[in-house]
């Protein structure tokens, strides 16, 4: 093992006990506050949301907004599984649930494997008409196809209690081991599987279609693979989510949904695991800390009246000057490395004044 792979290797080991450090005590100590757990919470699950997106819009190059729809799937998949018979049935006050359907109910993990699951299966059940399709086609199609779901969820009231939505759904498990465990696990999984040929595979569809055709890809079934592990993920992002508010409705999935994640997609950097992390870790927090700016705020020497909105064109503001400065986002298609860090710093070193001789 050379210097640089050694010293990579150290400084990774350094990160990861100092990040798990940081998740112990975030979870035990009284210092980090409940406010600001729920905040990382969702930081992860969004980043959880934003790696589905970009196994299809980053990886292998298509333009997909279907995100809300399959997130819905897997938060009212997990929700109606994991709330118990006796509170089903007090929910459901418009249109009575029947008694075996009460009485459907199975652990967080099996649920929210579940939420994935059927999330999957959406995905390719829809993937064979629109995946024929590319481009802004192909972003419409599955942004209609969000709609459709969002839409159904409102008036199925028998099974998904219309736009009440479903409530009293447990957290019990929704603490910071469980949802960094997740989050972690997501992230090796599709770093390793970008490593394969089947990753490989992906980025040459990205780059060229028909010279990857050319050379044998199967370019729908490793586009279906693509949006099913996309679908897949958003599930579990949305049953998380789910379990995380403790109530859900046809409403909190709506299209624009898909552009939040798509910000944080692009902000991070398209094709790349650690940026889309990242961005989705940069959009949730600076959304929340800059809520200041829509109350008044006495500065002594005068006072600021508050304006609403002023949150929102503040950070539209960041994000204008973020984008001009990394046009590819701030990790482009690349992930993060230690030799690039220090490649940079490298860059402000002086060079050594050459001696001129007479």
């Amino acid at each position: 093992m050379d210097s640089k792979k050694k010293r990579n290797l150290i400084l990774n080991i350094i990160v990861i006990l100092a990040l798990v450090g940081f998740i112990i005590w975030a979870e035990e100590s009284r210092g980090f506050g409940s406010y600001n757990q729920r905040i990382f919470k969702t930081c992860c699950i969004y980043a959880i949301c934003a790696l589905s997106m970009n196994m299809v819009n980053g990886f292998t190059g298509l333009f997909s907004l279907g995100q809300p729809g399959f997130m819905a799937i897997g938060a009212y998949v997990t929700a109606f599984l994991t709330v118990s018979a006796s509170d089903k049935l007090s929910i459901y006050k418009i249109v009575p649930i029947s008694e075996g359907m009460a009485n459907l109910h199975a652990p967080f993990f099996i649920a929210l494997l579940l939420g994935g699951v059927f999330a999957a299966i959406f995905a390719f059940l829809i993937g064979f008409p629109v995946l024929r399709l590319k481009g802004d086609y192909l972003a419409i199609a599955t942004l209609g196809f969000s709609e459709i779901i969002r839409i159904f969820i409102t008036n199925a009231q028998g099974i998904t209690n219309g736009p009440t939505g479903i409530n009293r759904i447990p957290n019990t498990y929704m603490n910071l081991y469980v949802v960094c465990g997740i989050l972690a696990v997501i992230v090796i999984f599709i770093l390793a599987m970008m490593k394969t040929s089947y990753g490989r595979a992906l980025l040459a569809i990205r780059e060229d279609e028909v010279a990857a055709q050319a050379m044998g890809i199967n370019l729908f079934r490793h586009k279906m693979l693509a949006f099913v592990l996309s679908g897949f993920f958003a599930g579990i992002g949305g049953g998380l989510l789910a379990s995380l508010v403790g109530a859900i409705g046809p409403d909190q999935f709506k299209f624009t949904v898909a552009y939040d994640i798509l910000l944080m997609v692009v902000l991070g950097g398209q094709g790349s695991v650690t940026g889309s992390v990242v961005g989705a870790f940069i959009v949730r927090i600076a959304l929340e800390k800059l809520r200041f700016l829509d109350e008044p705020i006495d500065f002594g020497v005068f006072q600021y009246p508050g304006i609403g909105g002023m949150r929102m064109v503040v950070f539209s503001a960041l994000l204008m000057l973020v984008i001009i400065l990394w046009r590819k986002g701030i990790f482009g298609n690349k992930e993060f490395s230690w030799d690039r860090v220090f490649g940079f710093f490298a860059k402000f070193k002086k060079s050594p004044k050459k001696e001129v001789q007479d």
